[in-house]
């Protein structure tokens, strides 16, 4: 049902957990099966993500792409975290079966929410 990638990623995944002093955080579900997904994000002075780790609650598809999703954004600028999109987490996941395909997007989705609360946190401390 999972290729070898999603499988070494569920079972190993090297970015879970919390972040402390995390400056960023999306959480993203799906209220069709239950699968949430919630990513920290610790962004440097410049804007530049140092680290990235999430928790998780779903089926092997969804650990493995919040697990791909915080390699994929660890080291880039806080907008280009933006461009990360549902179809490279799927692809470096090399593939998902069609009715786990959502677990992609979830990821994205947390991404987007938490750089969405990065500028909002980087607004009230400009006021």
């Amino acid at each position: 049902m999972y290729n070898q990638t999603v499988m070494t990623k569920f079972l190993n995944p090297r970015n879970a957990g919390t972040l402390r002093g995390a400056n960023a955080t999306g959480k993203a579900g799906n209220s069709s099966c239950g699968d949430v997904i919630k990513l920290y994000l610790l962004v440097d002075e410049e804007g530049i993500i140092d680290e990235a780790k999430f928790k998780a609650f779903g089926c092997p598809a969804t650990i493995a792409c919040s697990d791909i999703a915080c390699d994929l954004v660890a080291g880039l600028q806080v907008d280009e975290a933006l461009n990360v999109s549902s179809k490279e987490i799927f692809d470096e996941l090399g593939g998902l079966d069609d009715n786990r395909v959502y677990c992609s997007v979830l990821a994205e989705d947390a991404i987007k929410l938490a750089v969405e609360d990065y500028y909002k946190k980087k607004a009230k401390e400009n006021k």
